[in-house]
C-alpha cells in the first residue's frame, strides 16, 4: 500500500492563475472597445466549452447511471435545497455585519448547480459508482441552466436586477449555455470519437473561457472601485463562511447517506456530486444575471469556495482511496469448509453438531462461501 503524502493538498495551479487574472485586471483592467472584445471572446469561449462537455457527455453512461433515481434526488435535494437553506441562514446571520454585496455573492454560489469534471474524478479516485456520479452532474447542470435563475429571482434582490432582466437574463443563459451543450451533444455520434481521443482539449477551453469571463469582470469591478470595497478582512470572512458552508453540506450530506442505507459506492457520489458548485457555470451566469459593475464582487465568494472544495475533495478522496486499498488488500479469513474445520469452529463456540446434520451443514457452508467470494469480488474497490 502506497504511503499517504500531502501531494493532494496542494495548491490546484489554476488558482494562481485566477490570482494573476485578477491582478491582471486590477492593475490594466480593459476599457472601452477592448472590454467589448473581451466580452465577446469570452462568450465564443463559453459557447465553445458548453459545445464540448455536450459533445463529450455519454448517453450510454447517462443510462447506465440513471435508474439509481433515490441517489439523484438526494443529490439534487443538496444542490438545490439544503445548499441553498444554508446560504439564505448564513446571509441572514450576517446582514448588517459584512458588505451586502459579497453576501449575495455567497448566497448566489449556494444555488448554483454541481461540477461535472472533478466531481467525476474524486468519485473515481475515491472508488464510487462513477456512472451515477456522471449522471447526476450532468443532470444538475442541465436543470441548473433554468432553475439557477429562478433561485437567483426568489432569493436575491441586487440594486438593478428587475423580473423584466431576468426572462432576458434566462433567455441568454439558455442561448449562450443550453443551445451549444444540446447542440454537442446531438452531434456526438459525428464528433465524440474525436473528443474522446482528445480529451485534454477541454481542460485548456474549460479554463481559458473562465479566466476571459474573470477579466473582463473583474475590469468592470476595478472601474467601480472594488479594491477601495474589500480588504483583507473581507476575504478571510469569505473563506470562514466558504469552510462552514462546506462543512455543514458535507456532514448533512454523510447523515443522510446513513439513514438512506446508501451503499458506499453512491454515499461517495452524494458527498461529492452534493457538495460542489460550479465555477464552469457560475462565472457566465453571473455575467448574464447581474449588473456588469456588480459581478465581480459576486463571483468573489465562488472562485474561494471553488478552491476550497477542490482542497477538501481531493483530501477526503484520497482517504477514501486508501482505506478501499486496505479493504481489497486484506483477505477475508477462509470459512470452514471440510468435516474437521467445522467440528473445531462448532466446538470453539459450544454448539454441538449431530452427524446426521454434518453433510447438510457442510454443504450449506460451501454455498456460503460460494456467495460470499461472489459478494467480495462485487463490492471490490468500494468506498468506507
Amino acid at each position: 500500500m502506497a504511503r499517504p503524502t500531502l501531494a493532494i493538498l496542494r495548491i490546484d495551479p489554476f488558482l494562481l492563475w485566477l490570482v494573476a487574472t485578477v491582478g491582471a485586471a486590477s492593475l490594466w483592467p480593459a476599457r472601452g472597445q477592448a472590454a467589448g472584445w473581451i466580452d465577446i471572446l469570452a462568450d465564443i469561449a463559453i459557447a465553445l466549452l458548453f459545445f464540448l462537455h455536450g459533445a463529450k457527455l455519454s448517453r450510454a453512461a447517462i443510462l447506465q447511471g440513471a435508474g439509481n433515481w433515490r441517489l439523484h434526488l438526494l443529490v439534487f435535494a443538496s444542490t438545490y435545497l439544503l445548499f441553498p437553506a444554508v446560504g439564505i441562514a448564513m446571509t441572514s446571520l450576517m446582514r448588517g455585519w459584512a458588505d451586502p454585496v459579497l453576501m449575495s455573492g455567497l448566497l448566489y454560489l449556494t444555488l448554483l448547480p454541481s461540477t461535472v469534471q472533478s466531481s467525476i474524478a474524486f468519485t473515481a479516485m475515491a472508488g464510487g459508482n462513477v456512472a451515477a456520479a456522471l449522471c447526476s452532474a450532468s443532470l444538475s447542470n442541465l436543470i441548473g441552466i433554468l432553475l439557477t435563475p429562478l433561485l437567483v429571482t426568489l432569493t436575491l434582490n441586487v440594486e438593478g436586477h428587475g423580473g423584466t432582466a431576468t426572462i432576458h437574463s434566462v433567455q441568454n443563459i439558455a442561448l449562450q449555455l443550453l443551445v451549444p451543450f444540446v447542440a454537442g451533444h446531438f452531434l456526438r455520434p459525428y464528433i465524440g470519437g474525436f473528443i474522446d481521443r482528445r480529451k485534454g482539449l477541454l481542460m485548456p477551453v474549460d479554463r481559458g473561457a473562465i479566466l476571459l469571463v474573470v477579466y473582463s469582470a473583474f475590469s468592470a469591478a476595478v472601474a467601480g472601485g472594488i479594491w477601495t470595497q474589500v480588504g483583507v478582512g473581507d476575504l478571510m470572512l469569505l473563506l470562514g463562511l466558504s469552510a462552514l458552508v462546506l462543512a455543514i453540506v458535507m456532514s448533512v450530506n454523510m447523515g443522510v447517506a446513513r439513514l438512506a442505507g446508501l451503499a458506499r459506492q453512491d454515499a461517495i457520489v452524494l458527498l461529492f456530486c452534493g457538495s460542489k458548485k460550479s465555477l464552469v457555470s457560475g462565472v457566465p451566469m453571473a455575467g448574464a444575471l447581474f449588473p456588469p459593475a456588480q459581478v465581480g464582487l459576486l463571483i468573489l465568494p465562488l472562485m474561494i469556495f471553488h478552491q476550497l472544495q477542490l482542497l477538501i475533495c481531493a483530501a477526503l478522496a484520497g482517504r477514501f482511496a486508501r482505506q478501499a486499498s486496505v479493504l481489497i488488500s486484506t483477505p477475508a479469513p477462509p470459512l470452514p469448509r471440510s468435516e474437521a474445520d467445522i467440528h473445531r469452529a462448532a466446538d470453539a463456540i459450544g454448539l454441538p453438531i449431530p452427524a446426521a446434520c454434518m453433510p447438510g451443514v457442510v454443504a450449506n457452508m460451501a454455498l456460503l462461501d460460494h456467495h460470499a467470494g461472489l459478494l467480495l469480488d462485487r463490492n471490490e474497490g468500494a468506498a468506507p
